[in-house]
């Protein structure tokens, strides 16, 4: 695996270290057990993967080489460079500015643009348009790519399925940065159709078979499909992709619904003229964080803390998995937790900031806590929570030692 360049503050004293030994002892990733780090009356149970992929490192090299390299140009991005509040916070210190918000809406027009500015894509991708519309200013749009491969390969995919006249089935959110790239790639070469869960999926099911009339289809799915989407003629051959950062196992739940709809109305010997096998369009690393989440709900603890971006879909999705069985308290970072013991965390339900005092009873009494973040967390910013709950609970023992004791 390659290693990137980014910046040392970015980087872990704790969980690196954590990390090293795991990798060490499981080159191959077959154990998705837990870490123990027992430091004293607090026991973390420490997801086995978790933070930066592959794609978030990769983007944020690149963004750090674009302000290096160009200390005399002005410096944009499309939208968040990734979903982690701290990450971008320190681009825009570094003078980056951003074109779009997370939504697609305009902060900076394009009339504003010039060819000597540098446009850096960020990790999510980008449409087709708004490639076309840099390319035409006179942007270097392929010198900052920092597109994700694996999202790229969904784009490949998609294209390949549009060739062999597929209809391609995205499962995302149809708002989300990349999601709108992928439909737009896949729109270029196949009618496209999002569904957001395995709920729209049962509503499509009933359309291919007959339990709904086709003419409700156009308003069911209202701004999810391409124009011209015909579900007389769309839903007779199909592949399904998807938002890199969705729940893997609903991806495969929704492809296997659709496949047996398509079985239901075609039959089984001819399945494979009406679905394509699309599995390979799962990323490594969704899959990887997602396993070991369900590697901890296979241990016991008091409560769950997941690091991460409120707007970041595949931190969300760790928080779905651990509240079948835990409290989960979904934080940004340490300064979350206040000195009293207070802690502010997202509601991802309600969409709301709740507060409640966590450790005002615990001090002083053992702790058993379960510690992960998303993909495009730093881990410094976990080590900073983890010493931010040894503090306030007076925890004092020594780290080092408690983590030469992992297995």
């Amino acid at each position: 695996m390659k290693k990137f360049e980014i910046p040392q503050y970015y980087k872990s004293d704790i969980i690196s270290k954590i990390k090293d030994i795991r990798k060490k002892n499981d080159p191959r990733k077959k154990d998705f057990t837990p870490s123990l780090l027992k430091v004293g009356k607090i026991e973390f149970v420490i997801a086995r993967h978790f933070g930066f992929c592959y794609g978030v490192e990769n983007a944020i090299e690149i963004s750090y080489k674009a302000i290096d390299a160009n200390p005399d140009k002005r410096i944009f991005l499309l939208s968040q460079m990734i979903h982690n509040p701290g990450v971008n916070e320190d681009l825009l210190n570094h003078g980056v500015r951003f074109i779009q918000d997370t939504s697609g809406k305009q902060l900076i027009q394009w009339e504003e643009l010039t060819s000597d500015d540098i446009v850096i894509i960020p990790a999510f991708g980008t449409t087709l348009e708004i490639k076309q519309k840099l390319t035409q200013i006179g942007v270097q749009v392929d010198a900052y790519n920092t597109t994700c491969p694996f999202v790229e390969k969904v784009w490949n995919r998609s294209e390949k399925l549009g060739v062999d006249e597929h209809t391609i089935i995205i499962h995302g959110k149809h708002d989300h940065e990349e999601t709108r790239a992928t439909f737009s790639h896949s729109s270029s070469s196949a009618p496209t159709l999002v569904l957001k869960n395995i709920t729209e999926a049962k509503w499509l099911f009933d359309y291919i078979v007959g339990n709904r009339p086709l003419d409700d289809f156009h308003e069911t799915f209202k701004n999810r499909f391409t124009e011209g989407f015909d579900p007389t003629i769309h839903l007779l051959k199909m592949g399904v992709v998807n938002q890199t950062t969705m729940l893997a196992s609903e991806t495969q739940e929704i492809t296997d619904l659709l496949r047996d709809a398509m079985i239901q109305k075609y039959g089984a010997e001819s399945i494979q003229e009406h679905i394509a096998d699309t599995r390979d369009t799962l990323c490594y690393a969704t899959n990887d964080n997602q396993t070991a989440t369900y590697g901890l709900l296979e241990t016991e603890a008091d409560f769950a803390i997941v690091v991460g971006g409120y707007n970041s879909s595949n931190t969300t999705h760790l928080v779905e998995l651990l509240e079948s069985k835990f409290d989960v308290y979904f934080i940004a970072s340490e300064n979350e937790i206040d000195d009293n013991g207070f802690v502010s965390h997202y509601n991802i339900h309600s969409c709301e900031i709740e507060k409640k005092q966590l450790f005002s009873d615990t001090i002083n009494s053992k702790l058993r806590i379960i510690i992960t973040s998303g993909a495009s967390c730093p881990d410094a910013v976990v080590d900073a929570v983890i010493r931010k709950i040894l503090l306030i609970n007076n925890e004092n023992s020594d780290i080092e030692k408690a983590i030469e004791l992992i297995q």
